[in-house]
């Protein structure tokens, strides 16, 4: 069974929002800092650590 990254993303992000309980704003600066050190000069840096 092929399941969608996004799919997958959705469900694991929902049931630790429900099962943990972290702060709205913990949430939102995560995501926030995601998105904004995937378009830095820090991304190739990244991109090796994580490979």
């Amino acid at each position: 069974m092929d399941v969608p990254l996004w799919l997958a993303l959705l469900v694991v992000g929902y049931l630790g929002v429900k099962l943990i309980r972290p702060p709205w704003w913990l949430i939102a600066v995560l995501l926030l800092g995601g998105y904004l050190l995937a378009d830095s000069l820090l991304s190739p840096v990244i991109d090796t650590a994580v490979k």
